[in-house]
């Protein structure tokens, strides 16, 4: 679904401005999982996203609630941001790194610092072992 969305406002009696919060949004559902992506702007009227994880949960007394998780994504980490998300998409589906760099480098802000964990150090972490809030 794919949407533009904004909210008109009267101003002086006759304009309608249209004061935008979110410019574009596509959701995407997938099995449990809800994901909202938004492009909205910033006061300059510089565009960034929003990914939004949203899945459904019944609470202690039977309220139903959405557990929400928010990532901001600024336009100037876009190629980055796509880059990483690429190279996991990959090594999930064939098991082998497709990187351009061997190293499997993190950019810090002073230069390149290389990665020294290889995947299979890392304990895989279920947002369901966290609690609730």
């Amino acid at each position: 679904m794919e949407e533009e969305a904004g909210i008109k406002e009267v101003v002086d009696s006759h304009e309608e401005k249209v004061v935008k919060e979110e410019i574009f949004t596509k959701i995407v559902r997938a099995g449990k999982r809800t994901y909202f992506f938004d492009v909205k702007a910033t006061r300059t009227d510089d565009y960034y996203l929003t990914i939004t994880e949203s899945k459904k949960r019944i609470g202690k007394e039977g309220k139903v609630f959405y557990e929400k998780h928010k990532i901001f994504l600024y336009k100037e980490d876009f190629e980055k941001f796509a880059d990483g998300l690429r190279d996991a998409v990959a090594f999930i589906d064939s098991g082998k790194n497709h990187s351009d760099s061997a190293d499997n480098s993190v950019e810090s802000e002073n230069g390149y610092e290389k990665n020294t964990l290889a995947a299979v150090e890392f304990t895989s972490i279920e947002f369901d072992d966290l609690g609730e809030k």
